[in-house]
């Protein structure tokens, strides 16, 4: 089954760093308001879609960022260069000679270059240049200044530039952290069938700062089970491997035991588990040792919530060629929507 490249395309390349997810929220709007029964916006962003169901004391929350790591114009200098403000987890290594958009206030984007302040080899002379920090980047948008403080204002913010490519089994992008999330809760409320719990869907804002967006929106929902969509890393790539894999492309949908942010309830484990053996879904186990998800923003409140991610595993995470496989993307998609439909038969009683 092909999925929706068209929508995917649309999640992916729409702009949204933390705190300003404003272009992903009139996609989770026009989604979720054709899939679910009503739709609100929450006070931190996030947007919630419920779908009711005959069990109301069942309150499944499935939660999927919108934001992507991105950049804040924190200062523009007097030959009209950007200087900026990280939002979220980069690695200098992967801004290098990079392009970016920069989303102004009128909603303008402007291409600009990500460059180093170092000195191209020409003019080094042999001598070896260490690895630039974050705050060294600079933007040149190519215009005088002028037209550069007219058009720019500090806080206006800048994603990568970077298309939606097919390549070879999947696909390649930016932002695939986590619009792929997205796109799998989309379309798994799509696919699902019959159902007796209440399901909200909520597409979470400001994850990549320390899941904010989903804290906010679990304490107001008060779920009764948690199931956060994001990616993990696949290490099956040189350099990793061995013990060190985590997850591989192309090995189907990663049922999380553990990440830096929480440990999986051991019984919702399960159940995903059974559902996939069952099902035949493809699906391998996931430890995490460092990085976090929206299950672990939501997972001690109101007493403590059984929780869990299912991920989508994804090679070259945090830098513009963030791939995934689309077998795997499939196999999310089709384990969250059979859970979905018999969520109200778990019991996860410890």
């Amino acid at each position: 089954m092909a999925l929706n490249e068209e929508l995917l395309k649309r999640l992916v390349e729409m702009p949204g760093v933390p705190g300003r997810e404003e272009q992903q929220r009139e996609i989770a709007r026009e989604e979720l308001g054709t899939l679910t029964d009503e739709v609100h916006t929450d006070r931190l962003g996030s947007v919630i879609g419920t779908k009711k169901g005959r069990n109301e004391e069942v309150r499944v929350m499935v939660a999927a960022h919108t934001d992507e790591i991105g950049f804040l114009v924190k200062h523009v200098d007097d030959k009209g260069f950007l200087r900026l403000q990280t939002l979220g987890g980069h690695d200098p290594a992967n801004m290098v000679s990079q392009r970016v958009l920069v989303t102004t206030a009128n909603g303008t984007a402007l291409k600009g270059a990500l460059q180093p302040a170092r000195k191209p080899p020409h003019l080094s002379r042999g001598q070896e240049q260490k690895l630039p920090q974050a705050d060294e980047f600079f933007v040149d948008l190519g215009m005088p200044v002028e037209e550069v403080k007219e058009a720019v204002r500090i806080g206006d913010y800048l994603t990568m530039d970077r298309p939606l490519e097919k390549v070879g089994g999947g696909y390649m992008s930016k932002a695939m952290d986590d619009r792929i999330g997205v796109f799998v809760m989309l379309e798994a409320l799509r696919a699902m069938g019959e159902h007796e719990a209440t399901i909200f869907a909520v597409a979470t804002s400001q994850e990549e700062v320390g899941l904010r967006g989903a804290a906010a929106s679990g304490s107001a929902l008060e779920p009764t089970v948690v199931v956060a969509l994001d990616i993990t890393l696949a290490m099956d790539i040189p350099g990793g491997g061995g013990e060190n894999t985590i997850t591989e492309l192309g090995k189907g949908a990663a049922i999380k035991i553990m990440d830096s942010s929480l440990i999986c309830h051991p019984k919702v484990v399960e159940h995903f588990r059974q559902i996939a053996e069952r099902e035949e879904i493809p699906h391998q186990m996931e430890i995490l040792p460092a990085g976090g998800t929206d299950a672990g923003g939501v997972q001690r409140l109101h007493g403590g919530i059984p929780s869990i991610t299912l991920s989508i595993p994804c090679r070259y995470v945090h830098t513009p060629n963030e791939m995934v496989n689309a077998a795997d993307v499939q196999a999310c998609i089709d384990l969250l929507a059979r859970y979905l439909e018999e969520a109200h038969t778990g019991d996860y009683a410890l």
